[in-house]
């Protein structure tokens, strides 16, 4: 009875990991995913499976932020927004220029 209870902790354990990938994953590059999915004692389909699942939900993820953010970006007025800016805040601009001689071909 205890194996029975240990092999449920293990694919308990194995099934919380592969949860907390999938969600990780859009914030992962695809070598520390494929990393991570190959620590885990997966079939090879299965792991291959999951790599493209995670992939495209880093892809779907990006994408609907990306669309968020351009939908908010598309209804500002940069031109209000600069005369906003300019109106409440004073600009200070620190500059340092320095020449430096070139240095001559030898053609």
């Amino acid at each position: 009875m205890d194996d029975n209870k240990d092999e449920k902790k293990k694919l308990t354990d194995v099934f919380k990991k592969v949860i907390g990938t999938g969600v990780s994953a859009a914030f992962m590059t695809e070598d520390a995913i494929k990393g991570i999915i190959n620590e885990l004692p997966l079939p090879k389909e299965l792991a291959q499976g999951l790599l493209s699942n995670a992939k495209n939900s880093k892809n779907e993820f990006i994408n609907g932020v990306k669309n968020e953010l351009k939908g908010y970006l598309d209804k500002i007025d940069l031109s209000k927004e600069i005369d906003r800016v300019l109106e409440k805040y004073d600009v200070e601009v620190n500059a340092k220029l320095s020449f430096k001689k070139k240095e001559k071909d030898s053609e």
